[in-house]
C-alpha cells in the first residue's frame, strides 16, 4: 500500500468514527462567560424520536441565579458587575423537539435578557438567543441578539418558531458577559 493510500485510509477510518452529538439521555447546560468562567446553569433531557430527532426538556437550576424584580416581574439572573443575564422562559406551547439540523426549538427554551447592573426594569430589545452548533461532544450556543417585544403576544403560528433567521442579529465575540452556552 502506498503512503498516500494509508493516510486516506486513516482519514476515512477517523471520519467514519467520529460520532456526533448524542440527542439521548441528561446532559448539563452550561453557561460560559468571556472571561473563561463555567456555570451549570440546569440541564436538558433528550428522549430520542423519528428520523434523527429528540424531544426535550430544559430544567434550570435557579439556586445558581439571583432574583431580580423588573418591570414588574421577577427574572432569574446571573449577576456580574460588568452585566447581569436573566433567563427568560418562553411562553407558549410548543412541541419541545430539536435535531442536528433544526435545533430551533431548543434555542427558543434558552432565552435570555440582558441589563447593566445600574439599570432598573427589564428592556426587552436587549433579547439573546443562542444558536447552537453541534459538536461531537456538546452543542456549543453563540449569542445572538433578538428583541424580546416579539414573544410578548402569542406568535401567530404556534408551530413554528418566531425567532427566524431575519430577526436574530450576530453578536460580536465578548460582546455579551454570557458569551456561550453549552449543553454537554
Amino acid at each position: 500500500m502506498t503512503a498516500w493510500c494509508a493516510v486516506v485510509l486513516a482519514f476515512l477510518l477517523s471520519v467514519g468514527s467520529a460520532k456526533a452529538f448524542d440527542f439521548s439521555g441528561n446532559k448539563s447546560l452550561i453557561a460560559v462567560t468571556r472571561d473563561g468562567g463555567r456555570t451549570r446553569i440546569g440541564s436538558v433531557s433528550f428522549v430520542p424520536a423519528m428520523a434523527g430527532s429528540a424531544s426535550f426538556r430544559v430544567q434550570m437550576d435557579y439556586s445558581v441565579m439571583r432574583d431580580y424584580f423588573l418591570s414588574m416581574k421577577e427574572f432569574k439572573c446571573l449577576p456580574s458587575a460588568v452585566e447581569v443575564t436573566c433567563h427568560v422562559a418562553y411562553p407558549y406551547r410548543q412541541p419541545a423537539t430539536a435535531s442536528a439540523s433544526d435545533p430551533a426549538w431548543l434555542e427558543h427554551n434558552l432565552l435570555f435578557l440582558y441589563k447593566q447592573p445600574a439599570d432598573f426594569g427589564a428592556k426587552l430589545w436587549n433579547g439573546l438567543i443562542f444558536s447552537f452548533s453541534v459538536t461531537p461532544n456538546a452543542l456549543v450556543g453563540r449569542p445572538q441578539a433578538v428583541d424580546l417585544n416579539l414573544v410578548s403576544a402569542p406568535p401567530d403560528k404556534l408551530d413554528s418558531p418566531p425567532f427566524g433567521p431575519m430577526d436574530r442579529n450576530d453578536v460580536a465575540p465578548g460582546e455579551r458577559w454570557l458569551s456561550e452556552l453549552r449543553i454537554e
